[in-house]
């Protein structure tokens, strides 16, 4: 009762308004000209007229006539005597839905946030009709009961003014009610805006509040749920130096096993909180330099300098476990066709490799020097195996060493020795059965190349 009592003043004010503004325009154009024409016409005709012009000389004369001419042409229009312009259409966009339901038993999908309302009639009809009311459209789904069968409701409209049409779009909206039910989740949590956190910096560390929290939905819809991350967003202007951080209200998110957003489940609570610990993490690593193409026939590289030095180091910073598993920043340098010219200069660019934040260098002065190339024979019997199954395991058949050729020029190769050499065979995708496999070095100086002629023959069998 009174909210309705309280909507019924509120179109009281606005109809008082309306009347307000409609006076003070017939003033200026009806009775302000009338009220000049008169004292016109009583200047001239002064000597007959005094009795006409004392009425008017009176104080609250022209105010009782202006206040005559509102009513009169405010029914007029009210009734639709007068029309002030032919009948037109116009669109209140956006409107929001109010809709009505137990939000605590039941799910419900296919619901619409907001509509437009289509008005149509005169203009003074409409402007009214905009200016009164709320222009509420309400859902109302509190008789309706679960079911796997879709309902087909219709929306309503307050309408404020008989004398317009009106109409929603869309009038209807085509639901599902399902009962709701819970269930516990664990949470993760994911790095947002990783790129706006100073570069140095890493994250080293994130304790949550929450281990796992509440999840409500439909049957259904729970059990698209993958998992619920806490969107820990590293945008924040506190970030600026290494250190422990306590951060509040992060929002909580459902994906499905496809990483795609669940909005029609609901997590209680929707927010958490969480310690962030930031820290700077870095490691001092060697450039190491590869080469694309061959020398011509008979050269090989005699030196390689960085920076004017045999070893050139980095640092690079991230995170402690991503870190931890890089030895080396690599470069690459194209060296086809060359050798005849004592030695080449590149200018390159040093680029971070995956997972590093940061690199102390960015480019390097590379000079590579050539000679004559000369070869030795070495033979290798340390042999290892890589990426064998771990239910399996290897034995050399040949007991003889394998023969490998080191190309380069004198004064390196005399530094290779068998300990320097790593040999090993890829047993990727290999089975129990005998083999001849190729035997590959791992070769990570570009002075120095390495051929292998003959296979190493294994017998792979169960553990």
């Amino acid at each position: 009762m009174n909210k309705k009592k309280t909507k019924q003043t509120k179109i009281k004010k606005k109809k008082f308004g309306l009347f307000h503004k409609l006076y003070s325009i017939i003033d200026i154009l009806i009775v302000t000209p009338i009220s000049r024409i008169i004292f016109k016409i009583s200047d001239k005709f002064k000597n007959n007229s005094n009795k006409l012009e004392k009425i008017l000389n009176r104080p609250n004369i022209l105010l009782y006539i202006s206040l005559i001419f509102a009513i009169g042409v405010f029914f007029l229009v009210d009734k639709e005597v007068i029309n002030l312009v032919e009948n037109e259409a116009e669109i209140i966009s956006n409107q929001p839905v109010t809709i009505l339901y137990n939000k605590e038993a039941y799910v419900v999908e296919g619901l619409v946030d907001s509509v437009d309302i289509i008005l149509t009639g005169n203009k003074s009809a409409i402007y009214l009709a905009k200016q009164l009311g709320d222009h509420e459209v309400v859902l109302d789904l509190t008789e309706y009961k679960p079911s796997d069968t879709p309902y087909k409701v219709k929306l309503t409209y307050n309408q404020t003014v008989d004398s317009i049409k009106y109409k929603i779009d869309p009038t209807y909206v085509t639901v599902t009610i399902k009962n709701k039910i819970s269930k516990t989740s664990a949470i993760s949590y994911e790095l947002l805006n990783e790129d706006k956190l100073n570069e140095k910096l890493s994250v080293e560390n994130v304790e949550l509040s929450k281990s796992e929290v509440v999840v409500k939905g439909s049957e259904d819809a729970l059990e698209k749920i993958a998992t619920v991350k806490a969107l820990i967003d590293l945008n924040n202007p506190d970030y600026k130096d290494a250190g422990t951080f306590e951060t509040d209200n992060i929002p909580l998110a459902a994906y499905d096993k496809d990483g795609k957003l669940l909005d029609n489940v609901e997590i209680v609570p929707s927010t958490i909180s969480a310690t962030l610990t930031l820290d700077t993490y870095k490691a001092s690593v060697p450039i190491k330099v590869l080469t694309t193409g061959s020398l011509i026939t008979g050269k090989s590289i005699s030196a390689v300098t960085i920076n004017g030095v045999n070893s050139y180091t980095v640092d690079i910073y991230g995170e402690k476990s991503v870190i931890d598993n890089i030895s080396s920043v690599p470069v690459t340098i194209d060296v086809s066709g060359l050798g005849n010219n004592g030695s080449k200069t590149y200018n390159v660019t040093v680029s971070k490799p995956n997972g590093v934040r940061y690199i102390s260098e960015t480019s390097a002065k590379i000079i590579v020097s050539f000679g004559d190339e000369k070869q030795k024979t070495l033979n290798i019997s340390a042999i290892t195996n890589k990426n064998l199954d771990e239910k399996l395991k290897v034995n050399l058949t040949d007991a003889n060493a394998i023969a490998v050729q080191v190309k380069g020029v004198q004064s390196v190769i005399d530094t290779i020795t068998e300990e320097n050499i790593s040999a090993y065979v890829d047993l990727s995708g290999f089975t129990v059965g005998d083999y001849e496999v190729e035997l590959k070095i791992d070769n990570d100086d570009p002075r120095v190349s390495y051929v292998v002629t003959n296979k190493v023959k294994i017998k792979i069998v169960e553990k």
